[in-house]
């Protein structure tokens, strides 16, 4: 065995906060040499394969694995029933099982495990086991979730019902003399990670396991496989594996149980790794989502009040579900000044595949409803669509709609007015170049019926966890002398899933010790939880532990110093100690003939549930800002688009790695312009009609348009070093602008995303 083996990573050189050093898996990604968990290997492993469920909604009368356990080099074969510890895990809810357990409740659910010598030999095996399905009446539509007549998904649950909020404030009549509204729909989105999910459990020979693998969040997935296990977590060790994307489709747990369990009955290391069309199974995707909206406004644009439903598809098991909700309620009327507000946010139950957190988690799908409606103010009044955001858009010091202060910066208005006058792309030529237009690269078009189009939106997001959840994150830290050099070692169990983390905790050690060379020690469960990587936090959550850690280790080193040079006036430059005078009174190295190691916990300052009655509280610790502008060509006879630009501007408190904001900015706006006009599961009547992508379309650089990124940094006094989270805003953002500009060169409504050909033409 050699590849389950986790390597430090080592860089010397510059790389301060500030300056954009090369990241360390930069050039082995590019060169693919990366080691992503799907390479994984143990010299005498076996495979592990899982049975899925073809049924949305069946109870299960048997199961017969008889003929599976006779193929010539099956190891094993499990069930529910060989489920040792509680067959329950969920991220907020104990909903789902390890194993279907007597019902499934959508296509792909997992029942029954196979481990055999040989990938295909396991999947022969499990093609031989025999489930006698009871099909079921499925609930499909969440609209009619709720019904008295409705199904129920759960049957010990009296409805379909996952999480209601209700926000109100001011007038609870309220009236204004220009009204707008409008229905919206927003498709299932998936995260479309390029590195399936995958890992390697291995067993520990004493009752215990050891599992690589690639995830978000290592000490939330431990407690589950402990539970689900029937062990203590010393028993289950932890480590992350290499990640190829995430996006939110790695919170929940998927193959981590199921490789585990195999691994201990067994006794043999143990490898899963899904093909493309079981990922489209075995991950939660973005919530579908059916809005209403209403505007009230003065005759001169100014926003008096605003109406929402909002209806979130949580599909057969709960997930993040209840925090989504909780997200598209607080923040789901933008980034606007609204003194009276209604919003009513639900989440519902389904037997469609189940649904969870997505970049953006709860504030993309509201976004494509108020940029909608907000464009619609502006028409009714006669005000520019960059005006009327402008006029509205929210400033230091104003309230939400939660009825929480805006104490740091809150520049909507400079924001949308920067993108407006960033310069446009050049007029179309007379005679173009036919692989410039929509569908040129097949040769569909030459010009004709092509119309342009530019759009504009703006949006918020909350970072970090919120309503008074427990959101921290540890760091140890360790300074010591290796080969006549102070090297510092970072431990975290934070994930590094693409965004550049690992960086960022170097670029801190060094800028806090002065030291230039940083280790960072594998990401794993023996240090304590580095959080979710999610909702933009890392680098303020997990960078704030790191700061904490490095000046509890730098006091540690002084107060040495202080003691062996009997001075007081000490501080760290560099590789010297330095006296108040300036002298420099000793080396770096000669004070540490002791590593100095420190752990810190370190948390963010707090936030409180929202009232459940108002929906009014202090529920998100900080917000960030970006706004859009797309320019599209539509050819309105094929119903074809092109995005020619998209230009942003976000405010991202501080740049600590200038390169690596603008590649968030730029990879979260692809993300936000594939909902707009091409991603979509398809799910019909419970059943996923295009699991792979072939069918599922991401954008590609041939659809990728040049972009214009400003990035503004106002200082949050409240974050290490100012910052703001980055990676979702321009999720959120990009694509209510690129619908918007559709909509503009068209003139259709456009009321439903992803927007297809037959919305145009039709």
């Amino acid at each position: 065995m050699t590849s389950t083996e986790s390597r430090s990573t080592t860089t010397t050189g510059a790389g301060r906060l500030g300056d954009s050093p090369l990241r360390p898996d930069g050039t082995l990604k590019v060169t693919g040499e990366f080691a992503y968990s799907s390479d994984l290997w143990h010299d005498d492993m076996v495979w592990g394969v899982t049975l899925r469920s073809p049924h949305p909604h069946a109870r299960i009368r048997s199961i017969d694995v008889t003929d599976a356990l006779r193929v010539p080099g099956v190891s094993a074969v499990l069930t529910a029933a060989d489920v040792p510890g509680e067959n329950a895990v969920g991220l907020e809810h104990l909903d789902t099982p390890a194993l279907a357990d007597g019902v499934v409740r959508y296509q792909g659910e997992p029942v029954a495990l196979v481990a055999a010598d040989h990938p295909e030999t396991a999947r022969r095996a499990a093609k031989r086991i025999v489930v006698d399905y009871e099909v079921l009446p499925a609930v499909t539509d969440p609209r009619r979730a709720l019904d008295a007549d409705a199904p129920l998904v759960h049957a010990s649950r009296e409805d379909n019902l996952v999480r209601a909020m209700t926000i109100r404030r001011g007038d609870p009549a309220p009236t204004a003399p220009v009204v707008v509204a409008l229905d919206f729909e927003v498709g299932m989105q998936d995260q479309a990670f390029l590195g399936p999910e995958s890992g390697l459990a291995v067993p520990d020979g004493e009752g215990g396991v050891d599992l690589y693998v690639a995830t978000q969040w290592l000490h939330v997935d431990q407690g589950q496989v402990c539970r689900v296990l029937g062990l203590p977590p010393e028993r289950v060790r932890l480590t992350l594996a290499g990640v190829g994307g995430a996006f939110g489709g790695r919170e929940d747990l998927s193959m981590h149980v199921h490789a585990c369990l195999l691994a201990l009955r067994t006794g043999k290391p143990v490898k899963m790794s899904y093909a493309r069309d079981e990922s489209f199974f075995g991950h939660v995707h973005r919530h579908p989502a059916w809005l209403r909206y209403e505007f009230g406004a003065s005759e001169e644009g100014e926003l008096i009040y605003a109406k929402a439903d909002i209806l979130f598809d949580g599909g057969a098991y709960a997930s993040s579900t209840g925090a989504v909700v909780g997200n598209g309620g607080t923040l789901g009327l933008g980034p606007y000044r609204i003194p009276n507000v209604h919003v009513d946010a639900r989440g519902v139950y389904t037997n469609n595949p189940p649904c969870g957190a997505m970049r953006g988690f709860g504030c993309v799908q509201a976004a494509f409803a108020h940029e909608a409606l907000m464009d619609e103010l502006a028409d009714r009044v006669g005000v520019d669509r960059v005006e009327i955001r402008a006029r509205n858009g929210m400033r230091e010091g104003d309230r939400n709609i939660t009825g929480q202060v805006i104490d740091s910066a809150a520049p909507v208005a400079e924001l949308i007015r920067t993108v407006r006058d960033l310069p446009l792309p050049p007029e179309r030529p007379a005679d173009p170049d036919i692989r410039e237009l929509p569908g040129g690269v097949s040769n569909t078009t030459h010009g004709e019926g092509v119309v342009r189009g530019v759009g504009y939106a703006v949006t918020y997001k909350n970072v970090g966890f919120s309503e008074g959840f427990d959101d921290y994150s540890t760091a140890r830290v360790r300074l010591e002398v290796v080969a006549g050099e102070p090297v510092a070692t970072v431990h975290t169990a934070a994930a590094e899933v693409g965004q550049g983390l690992i960086t960022i905790e170097q670029q801190i050690c060094r800028t806090e010790l002065g030291v230039e060379q940083v280790v960072v020690h594998p990401k794993d469960t023996s240090v304590g939880s580095g959080g979710s990587t999610s909702a933009s936090r890392q680098t303020y959550v997990t960078g704030g532990a790191v700061k904490a850690a490095c000046e509890a280790v730098r006091a540690s080193v002084l107060r040495r110093a202080a003691e062996s040079l009997r001075r007081g006036d000490l501080r760290l430059e560099g590789d010297k100690i330095v006296a108040g005078s300036g002298e420099v009174v000793a080396g770096l190295v000669e004070v540490l003939d002791e590593p100095v190691e420190e752990t810190v916990e370190w948390r963010h300052r707090p936030t409180f549930p929202i009232d459940p009655e108002t929906g009014q509280g202090n529920a998100h610790v900080q917000y960030a800002f970006s706004a859009h502008r797309a320019v599209v060509d539509v050819d309105t006879e094929l119903g074809l688009v092109k995005v020619v630009a998209l230009d942003t501007a976000q405010d991202v408190g501080r740049a600590l790695n200038p390169d690596a904001v603008v590649g968030q900015i730029q990879g979260g706006s692809a993300q936000g312009m594939g909902l707009a006009l091409m991603e979509e599961v398809v799910v019909t009547d419970g059943y996923v009609k295009n699991p792979s992508f072939t069918d599922y379309l991401i954008p590609t650089i041939l659809d990728m348009p040049p972009m214009q990124v400003k990035v503004l940094e106002y200082a949050d006094p409240h974050a290490p070093y100012g910052v703001r989270g980055v990676g979702e805003p321009p999720t959120i953002s990009s694509g209510p602008a690129v619908a918007a500009a559709v909509r503009a060169a068209t003139g259709r409504a456009l009321r439903r995303v992803p927007i297809r050909p037959e919305h145009i033409t039709l």
